[in-house]
């Protein structure tokens, strides 16, 4: 195995496309580590880019938005005195991955590099609107969270492509956010169903929505009826049945010994409708 720790992202992208074989990029661990060790891959090329400067920063910019480096931990995002209160959504879906160990380890671009439809984090990201910094042979470009997983364990990332920032937009006014999950025990393991909803008042009423699910398709789903039916009402008893039909209908989930098709589908609408309630008092600045 060839392993390397670059300076700068244009040095990790130039020796990931020039690599044979299995590459893979080391920034929390969490993933490639244990896979590496159960035997499950065997990169033949390991680039390190936790020392690239910029990397474990949080970043509030002047507009209100937030620029994440790529090895910022879930630990580091929960203890930030600002984050949080943004985009709390985001911030306890991140939190949820693992123990207080893996927090200590575990990155918002780690969660959604390994191509889990299952991944926490990520349905809340989509929700949020989060875009990526891409860094390639052809420079960088920006890409919505929600065009980068393709399958189970895939990624649109072509050769020789890195993640060099995560791009968290401005809150904004009357705007609240919160990410929900099922699972069998009360803590670390894996979402049977995981929902992320953002969205910005106007008064009472719902002027903007995002909604995505995860783990009940073979990627994260931004569902856009769902949050069509919620813009314009007041989060009414009628709009809360809407969006959990829409939630529910958007689901393509598999049977496994976690979860039926049928239950995962209809634990997607509960859960819809409980992680908009929680976002929707969030907006008006009100406990969830």
């Amino acid at each position: 195995m060839d392993y390397h720790s670059p300076a700068s992202f244009a040095e990790a992208s130039a020796l990931a496309e020039n690599a044979t074989g299995i590459t893979r990029f080391l920034a929390g661990g969490t993933d490639v580590l244990v896979q590496l060790r159960s035997e499950l891959v065997t990169p033949d090329t390991l680039i390190d880019i936790k020392k690239i400067d910029g990397v474990h920063d949080v970043t509030r910019n002047a507009d209100g938005s937030w620029t994440l480096g790529v090895a910022v931990t879930g630990a580091e995002m929960s203890e930030h005195p600002e984050l949080g209160r943004d985009w709390p959504g985001v911030v306890e879906a991140m939190d949820l991955i693992g123990s207080t160990q893996v927090q200590g380890r575990a990155t918002l671009t780690g969660n959604l590099c390994n191509g889990s439809p299952a991944a926490d984090s990520v349905p809340a990201m989509v929700a949020a609107g989060v875009t990526l910094s891409v860094t390639g042979p052809g420079g960088t470009r920006e890409v919505a969270v929600e065009d980068i997983p393709t399958g189970p364990g895939r990624t649109s990332l072509v050769r020789g492509e890195v993640i060099s920032a995560v791009n968290i937009p401005a809150r904004g006014e009357n705007g609240g956010d919160a990410y929900q999950r099922f699972i069998p025990r009360t803590e670390m393991d894996i979402a049977v169903v995981g929902v992320g909803v953002n969205l910005r008042l106007d008064g009472d009423t719902i002027a903007e929505a995002r909604v995505s699910l995860g783990a009940v398709a073979p990627t994260v789903l931004l569902v856009k009826d769902a949050a069509r039916a919620i813009v314009g009402t007041a989060l009414d008893d009628a709009a809360l049945e809407a969006l959990a039909a829409a939630a529910s209908a958007a689901c393509n989930p598999i049977d496994d010994k976690r979860g039926t098709i049928e239950f995962r589908t209809e634990v997607a609408g509960v859960l819809a409708k409980r992680t908009a309630k929680v976002a929707y008092a969030r907006a008006k600045g009100e406990q969830a």
